[in-house]
């Protein structure tokens, strides 16, 4: 049984975050654990709280798992301050284990689930560690200091990112303006580049898109799968998430982390050679 992690924050309504994470790994046949960043009050409407977890306590929980599981894959996701992305750093940066970065900045609601000043700290200390990042196109912005308004832009804020010592960065590009596909951009710091095409999906409910994208990848790579037919991997599992939302709530409702198992045979994304 492979065994993950996911090192990030809580939501109460149940779409994002560490619970989007375990119920992923568990679709996806790993076995998930956890690291609870900081708790959250929040549903499909937006976020009303945020509470971190004391940065000692997030150490304890780090220790206790790394002492008796023998993890496959890391993933973090809302890491909220400075100290808490440091202390994570620290004691990471000498595992041989694949980490995945899903940078968490913003809810859907516009609510900031990272503190500014942590920007910087994410920069300097986890993305140097990174196997690979998964930064939305506001995201890859704010990391890189620049607009993102082009695929010329998109290989710009891609090849900055490798230069901070990213193994791949893989940039979702939902947020730019195309009304028939999503397309996301994947680029290795060996040179090699794709792309990812799929269906525009008109809906409202992609709450925790990036957290199931990301827990999807995490759990395929511990799996042994190559890296890049991980990517593709998950780009299916998030794809079929939105394309069978479950239409739960009033606000951004949550995606459907069954779909991709009940429709596995079927395949709504197109590879593109750079």
């Amino acid at each position: 049984m492979r065994i993950v992690t996911t090192i990030a924050g809580s939501d109460s309504g149940g779409g994002a975050g560490i619970q989007a994470d375990l119920k992923t790994f568990q679709e996806l046949d790993v076995f998930g654990t956890s690291v609870i960043t900081a708790l959250t009050a929040q549903n499909t409407l937006g976020v009303s709280g945020v509470l971190p977890i004391e940065v000692s306590f997030i150490e304890k929980q780090v220790l206790a798992l790394l002492e008796d599981f023998p993890l496959s894959a890391i993933k973090t996701g809302m890491l909220f301050s400075s100290k808490i992305i440091q202390v994570i750093a620290s004691q990471i940066k000498d595992l041989e284990i694949p980490l995945i970065v899903d940078p968490v900045m913003i809810a859907k609601g516009g609510e900031n689930l990272l503190q500014q000043e942590a920007i910087e700290a994410l920069r300097i200390y986890l993305l140097p560690l990174a196997t690979v990042l998964t930064p939305n196109i506001p995201e890859a912005e704010v990391l890189t200091g620049k607009k993102i308004e082009s695929i010329a832009d998109i290989k710009h804020a891609a090849e900055t990112l490798i230069r901070l010592g990213v193994q791949c960065v893989v940039i979702k590009g939902g947020h730019l303006v195309d009304e028939k596909y999503a397309t996301d951009y994947v680029f290795f710091n060996n040179g090699r580049t794709f792309s990812m095409q799929a269906k525009r999906i008109n809906t409202k409910n992609t709450h925790g898109t990036g957290c199931t994208f990301s827990a999807a990848l995490t759990a395929f790579i511990a799996q042994g799968l190559p890296l890049e037919q991980a990517i593709i991997e998950a780009k299916k599992f998030i794809q079929m998430a939105i394309t069978h939302d479950l239409n739960i709530g009033n606000g951004h409702g949550p995606t459907n982390h069954f779909a991709y198992r009940k429709n596995m045979e079927i395949s709504e994304v197109t590879v593109l050679e750079a």
